[in-house]
């Protein structure tokens, strides 16, 4: 059986992103899922002061061993201000700091999602971009436009969105 984890670049209490990544998971089929939570993972602002002055966090400890222990990764980004959100960029920055290939070429699904239109397509690109030089793998894309409208009761309800992230989801199913 494929263990994957899934979460949401976003410690918001009512994440989108997070509705979004656990629906995503329960997509791929013979896989148990682990959702992550980034609440549970709390961390002070990184800085190379504090990092020379303590050391690294044993929350960041943690969730790098999450990735490094599952066979596929299923993450949705939330988008602030064009870019992904500070909360996820801290967790970014001290996990490079244990590991500078953290995503550890694991085959994972990049999405984003967004009450607009663009879905979360800026930060995307810019994670898209920037993974690959982190031991990033993505096999699959996607980004859902206006949340409100397209996802409802725990799924996606426009037919076409939902059979693009199928063919994406099949694409982490089989990198696996």
């Amino acid at each position: 059986m494929k263990n994957i984890i899934a979460f949401a670049g976003s410690d918001s209490k009512t994440s989108i992103n997070k509705q979004l990544a656990t629906y995503a998971a329960s997509l791929v089929d013979d896989a148990a899922v682990t959702i992550l939570d980034l609440n549970d993972f709390q961390l002070p602002l990184y800085s190379m002061n504090l990092e020379l002055a303590e050391g690294i966090p044993d929350n960041a400890h943690k969730f790098l061993k999450h990735i490094k222990a599952t066979d596929g990764i299923v993450l949705s980004l939330a988008e602030h201000n064009g870019t992904y959100a500070t909360v996820f960029k801290n967790l970014f920055d001290w996990l490079s700091r244990i590991d500078g290939k953290l995503w550890s070429d694991k085959p994972m699904l990049l999405m984003a999602t967004s009450p607009g239109a663009r879905g979360g397509a800026t930060g995307l690109e810019i994670a898209k971009g920037r993974f690959g030089f982190m031991g990033g793998n993505i096999v699959g894309l996607f980004s859902l436009p206006s949340f409100g409208d397209n996802f409802s009761d725990g799924k996606i309800t426009n037919e076409e969105l939902n059979d693009q992230l199928l063919e994406e989801v099949n694409q982490l199913a089989e990198s696996i």
